[in-house]
């Protein structure tokens, strides 16, 4: 399946996913309340058969706060990017994969501890490298009152 194909699949599973061809991969956005279907869908039907998560990349678009999902068939394969954004930034909330893909678990921690996106039904979720006394450092608000200036 080359990646129109794979573009016009994924739409087959619901008209509202908005899909892009991009340089490298098919690009699907879909809204948050949607991921986790899409995502299992994606894990199980014979056509994509998505076994492997790359990545969960969370992004602060002001004022959106978003992730990206790099997914990969090892036996199709072919790759897919999905991207979700929410505008709530004050409780970003997805639903958790990692009952889809284990690998989602420390992704989804990571995303937690330097954006502060939270994710519904996570397992385990609690800062990975910084303690509560942080903020969110890789927001773009973000303000960090020890840095030295020369």
């Amino acid at each position: 399946m080359d990646n129109k194909q794979l573009g016009e699949f994924i739409k087959s599973l619901d008209a509202d996913f908005e899909i892009k061809e991009g340089k490298q991969f098919t690009e699907v956005t879909v809204p948050p309340a949607k991921l986790h279907s899409l995502a299992s869908q994606l894990r199980e039907k014979e056509e994509t058969l998505f076994d492997f998560l790359v990545s969960i990349t969370g992004v602060d678009y002001v004022p959106d706060l978003g992730l990206i999902y790099h997914l990969r068939s090892t036996k199709h394969g072919h790759m897919v990017v999905i991207k979700s954004r929410t505008s709530d930034r004050e409780n970003p909330q997805f639903d958790s994969v990692s009952d889809i893909w284990e690998a989602a678990d420390l992704h989804e921690r990571e995303a937690f501890d330097l954006l502060g996106t939270r994710f519904v039904n996570h397992p385990d979720l609690r800062r990975l490298f910084l303690n509560s006394s942080w903020g969110f450092p890789l927001r773009k608000d973000y303000v960090d009152d020890d840095i030295i200036t020369w």
